[in-house]
């Protein structure tokens, strides 16, 4: 298919159908916020990615901005080569040229964080590489719902409750922006059937050994009891909203109380222990997250642990998150983990 031809066929599906030309017009007015002339497309070959990659693709067009296409294979299946490489000849036919990195680290644990963690790796690397700050990721709002459920049945509080942020900072200079959190999976389905003619589908969203997809086979039975899933995004929002606020808070706690030190993070003890519990959690894994410069902060239940045992007259020392946390004195001392 030439240039011109893939031009023509996105330009009239986005002209021709309202629903999926309110969708781009929401895509859009997202990355011109960016301010951006060149960004990171992650693709999966999933119809989720694929309408990321569609509207990414028009956005170029109309922009005349650099986009650059990637897909990492985990290579945790037999099929994973071939199947990358199927999407690869799928967007070829559309003038889109699919980078495909290969994940070389053998994967045994916790194979959904895992794999998150090396794929964002090797997506920053190549954005260092090409001189690229943002990723675009086609998370939506059944993932952003999904993820409110994760975290509702591991007792998360604020943070964790409202989910997944429209913008993160996963590494120095790379943010990951996810422009399609407010569209729903149908939508994304019908866009990438529209332009592209199929999706493929990852077996690993089946198996019902992973706790997301054994939430998401519940969809049905919650909105089938009246709770409908757009409702549930709302409430997200709003907490997302309350977060921000108590950000803003958090910040001048942290300011006036830690402060860093060569390879070390240094917690004011008196101040520490005059927070309440959630500022606490906050402080602890906000530090743990500067000195590491991990994605995520520990399990919320690992931190609350932590607390408790720095209360005790005989605490020594703990590990979490890949520090040593210790007390010396009026202190909390943190120490990055050499391995990590």
């Amino acid at each position: 298919m030439s240039k011109k031809n893939s031009s023509v066929i996105l330009k009239k599906v986005f002209k021709n159908n309202k629903e999926i030309s309110k969708s781009y017009l929401i895509f859009r007015n997202k990355l011109n916020s960016l301010k951006k002339n060149s960004f990171l497309v992650a693709v999966s070959g999933g119809p989720d990615s694929l309408a990321l990659t569609a509207f990414s693709k028009a956005y170029s067009l109309e922009k005349k901005c650099k986009i650059y296409y990637v897909l990492i294979d985990h290579n945790l299946r037999k099929n994973s080569s071939k199947e990358a490489l199927l999407v690869k000849k799928l967007l070829k036919k559309n003038q889109i040229n699919l980078n495909i990195i290969k994940n070389k680290k053998i994967i045994k644990k916790n194979i959904q964080g895992n794999a998150r963690e090396i794929r964002y790796n090797l997506l920053s690397s190549f954005c260092k590489k090409k001189q690229i700050n943002i990723i675009l990721t086609a998370h939506n709002l059944e993932d952003q719902v999904e993820t409110f459920f994760i975290r509702l049945s591991r007792g998360s509080g604020l943070h964790g409750l409202s989910s997944m942020k429209q913008e993160n900072k996963i590494k120095p200079g790379v943010k990951l922006v996810r422009p399609l959190l407010e569209l729903k999976k149908k939508q994304l389905i019908k866009i990438s059937k529209e332009v592209f003619g199929t999706y493929y589908k990852d077996p690993s969203n089946i198996n019902k050994k992973y706790l997301r997809t054994r939430i998401r086979s519940l969809k049905q039975i919650i909105e089938k009891s009246g709770i409908e899933y757009e409702q549930i995004f709302k409430s997200i929002k709003n907490l997302a909203s309350s977060r921000d606020t108590l950000d803003l808070y958090l910040s001048k706690i942290y300011k006036e109380s830690v402060y860093k030190e060569k390879n070390k993070i240094i917690i004011n003890l008196y101040n520490f222990n005059n927070f309440n519990q959630e500022i606490k959690l906050k402080v602890l894994n906000h530090a743990i997250i500067k000195l590491t410069k991990a994605y995520y902060a520990p399990r919320s239940k690992k931190t609350l642990n932590l607390i408790d045992n720095l209360k005790s007259k005989n605490y020594i020392k703990s590990t979490l998150g890949g520090c040593t946390i210790f007390k010396k004195k009026d202190r909390i001392i943190l120490v990055k983990d050499e391995k990590r």
